[in-house]
């Protein structure tokens, strides 16, 4: 049951930095580039949150059924290397194919990067030992 509790927490608290990110923080800068997205009309919204929701419950798999010393320290590692790593190649990877400012690939890179590490903090919470 803890893994169900943790996967909703961090699912809720992607939910709430992806709208702060990405809504707030570069709603501009994406307004200033139609061409690269859909209308908002055309936004395929349940694909988005199904997306989500599967990256989380394979963030949330790979810690419980991976790492063996379930703690905050673990889990705080865990969740920094995870998005390093993710935050690396959705940022800096899409900025190497994208014509996006670089700006976008570094809010991209540190967004992912604070959203594993958030994710790594529930985990360390709720998943113990």
């Amino acid at each position: 049951m803890k893994k169900v509790y943790a996967i909703i927490a961090i699912f809720v608290g992607w939910e709430i930095l992806d709208f702060i990110i990405h809504s707030l923080i570069l709603g501009s800068a994406y307004a200033a580039q139609p061409q690269l997205w859909r209308p908002m009309g055309e936004m395929k919204m349940w694909l988005i949150y199904l997306v989500t929701l599967i990256f989380v419950i394979v963030f949330v798999l790979i810690y419980t059924n991976l790492i063996k010393e379930k703690s905050m320290k673990s889990a705080l590692t865990y969740g920094l290397l995870f998005g390093f790593g993710t935050g690396i190649s959705m940022g800096y990877g899409t900025y190497a194919s994208m014509p996006i400012p670089h700006s976008m690939a570094l809010v991209w890179f540190l967004g992912t990067w604070i959203e594993a590490a958030l994710g790594g903090a529930i985990l360390g919470l709720i998943i113990k030992e």
